[in-house]
This record gives structure tokens, sequence and C-alpha cells, in this order.
């Protein structure tokens, strides 16, 4: 794989990330799940094979676990296990979610907050009140 430009950054894969992916831990979840698409997961032993230092708790795990279904970036088998679609209209965004993990790590950790923070922000102001 070439390495990655700024250009991958793209307006797609930002609104990507500020849909999909609301933290690093969420990243760090679906990743561990596409870049293992043949296995059937059950999310607890999903959560305890994932990296040393992955601290995401089961309520978080569950919230991005039915945002990722919702999206159809999962899907759940029997005993809901749950499987990483490979054919998700979404895959070529999960890829570059990837390369930018392994290659430019500090610049997707800012990104995925910066862009959190700017929906937060956005959110605060529709409640602002406007002097006349």
């Amino acid at each position: 794989m070439a390495a990655m430009e700024d250009n991958a950054f793209s307006d797609e894969f930002c609104r990507f990330i500020q849909d999909v992916i609301p933290a690093v831990d969420a990243a760090e979840l679906l990743l561990f799940l596409a870049d293992r698409p043949d296995l059937a997961w059950n999310l607890a032993d999903a959560l305890g094979k994932m990296r040393p230092g992955v601290n995401i708790t089961d309520a978080d795990a569950e919230r991005y676990v039915e945002s990722f279904l919702a999206r159809g970036l999962l899907e759940r088998g029997e005993g809901k296990t749950l499987r990483y679609r490979t054919e998700s209209p979404d895959a070529t965004s999960v890829r570059t979610l990837a390369q930018a993990y392994e290659e430019r790590p500090v610049t997707l950790i800012r990104m995925i907050y910066a862009l959190r923070d700017q929906k937060i922000r956005t959110f605060a102001d529709a409640f602002r009140l406007r002097k006349k």
C-alpha cells in the first residue's frame, strides 16, 4: 500500500469519521473486527482479545456496535455474534481508517477529536440566545 497522502483525508472520509467514529476506542474496535472479517465475534471475546491498553467500557462498546450495525459495517450472526461486512458501502473508508491508524495515528486522533468537538460546538450553538 502506498504511503498515505494528505488528500486521503478527503471530505468524504472526514464525514465518515464524524458520522461513525465518535472516539478513538470506537475506531480501534471497528479496526479490530475489520482486520478479522472471516471470524464471528462475541463482543466480550473481541474486547478481551484487543491489544493491551485498549479499555472500552461495555456500554460504550455496545453503543459503537449498534452504530456500526446501523451503518451496515457489521452484521449479527448466530448467538448475537458480530462479523465485519467486507462488502459494506463504507469499506473504502474503513481501509483509509486502518491506513491512517497505522501510518498517521496522531493526525487521525486529532481529527477524531476535532470533528467530535466541532459537532458538540454546533449542537451547543443551536441553543445559544442571540441579542437583537
